[in-house]
């Protein structure tokens, strides 16, 4: 499959949006398997369904403002994350905690090593914050080398620095050791670390969230919708010194979570038997996706998330590719065209079922036999 096509990619700006390509390609939603967002598989836990359905039995979930300080929340999520609730901001999404967190600090310079997820720099553009980009090698997997980061964090003097860990969109993880070292090394230097772990929940124990608690120059991003498959809720929070925290939390805009979505969380944070089978069970799928891809000669990154990310030859067309699984399989990937600093012919999948993995694999096959 050669890369004839010359017609701008459509793919939609972020994953998950089945709607906006099921119109596009005259295909009902309900008939499409998605592969491009990285949500688990197997469903909300059993427990923040009856939260849910417990608390629409008060009238007042619905008819009362949601809490202000979100103190149960706050409470909960510090219970998990074994910190003080002083360090915990909670909002709608990891966007606004990096507004709160890019706006509270003041930051004026940031380092933002790439590929990276789009939203990063969108973000910090919008706060006034001038980015400066570090190309990370695909030869090394796009692997963070802390020695060489802080040599440009203070070749181009900038007082932050934006990373993801695991790595987004390879799923590349850091140890916590080297992260520490990384963020110890920049305290010097006088520069803030902002750490997405959107993606932590499956290696947990390489959390930085107890250690930014304890920090003035660290911060650290957590996503709950993603691990627990309730991204229609928008719940993420933030872990720093309680003085960074209070910061961010002046600018956070009032009730940025609902209270269903705060019962919701509470729950499924306490629901330690779920993550456990969680992570297992993806562990399991990824490693046979990953023998399949394999045995298909599509290469892959090594990760320590719910997703991989595909690197196919230059002359392979993933923009026809991806089309082709659309429209023949009614399978949708992730197109990774506008994941920053991310050389072509790549394409991303998340780990899903044994059985929607198996017809992944088959279409995959399908649409290799075609380019061939």
């Amino acid at each position: 499959m050669t890369a004839t096509s010359t017609s701008e990619s459509m793919a939609p700006v972020h994953g998950g949006q089945m709607r906006q390509i099921a119109a596009r390609y005259g295909i009902a939603a309900e008939r499409l398997l998605d592969f491009s967002a990285n949500i688990n598989p197997d469903g909300p836990p059993a427990v923040v369904l009856a939260a849910i359905r417990r608390a629409l039995e008060v009238p007042e979930t619905l008819t009362a403002y949601p809490d202000l300080e979100l103190s149960g929340l706050r409470l909960a999520i510090s219970k998990h994350e074994g910190v003080l609730p002083q360090s915990v901001a909670v909002a709608n999404g990891f966007v606004p905690l990096l507004e709160a967190a890019l706006r509270s600090l003041k930051t004026v310079r940031c380092l933002l090593p790439v590929p990276a997820f789009g939203e990063y720099r969108k973000t910090l553009e919008s706060c006034g914050v001038a980015v400066v980009t570090y190309r990370l090698l695909s030869d090394e997997s796009f692997r963070y080398r802390p020695e060489d980061l802080l040599r440009a964090l203070r070749s181009e003097r900038c007082d932050s620095l934006l990373l993801a860990n695991p790595q987004n969109p390879s799923g590349a993880l850091c140890s916590k050791e080297a992260m520490q070292r990384l963020i110890e090394a920049a305290t010097g230097s006088g520069v803030t670390v902002l750490l997405d772990e959107a993606f932590m929940d499956y290696s947990p124990v390489e959390s930085l969230a107890q250690f930014a608690a304890e920090r003035a120059n660290v911060i650290v991003f957590r996503s709950v919708t993603k691990f627990f498959a309730i991204p229609g809720l928008r719940v993420a929070y933030a872990i720093g010194g309680s003085s960074v925290v209070e910061g961010m939390n002046r600018v956070i805009a009032p009730w940025p979570v609902t209270t269903l979505a705060s019962e919701a969380v509470c729950a499924a944070l306490g629901d330690e038997v779920y993550a456990e089978e969680a992570r297992g069970a993806n562990e399991r799928r990824r490693l046979w996706l990953e023998e399949q891809l394999a045995r298909l000669g599509i290469a892959s990154y090594p990760a320590s998330a719910n997703f991989l990310l595909l690197r196919f030859p230059a002359e392979f067309d993933v923009d026809l590719a991806w089309t082709r699984m659309i429209v023949g399989e009614q399978i949708v990937l992730r197109l990774c065209t506008n994941f920053e600093g991310l050389p072509a012919g790549h394409l991303r999948i998340a780990v899903r079922s044994e059985m929607e993995n198996e017809r992944l694999i088959r279409g995959l096959e399908r649409v290799l036999r075609t380019a061939d």
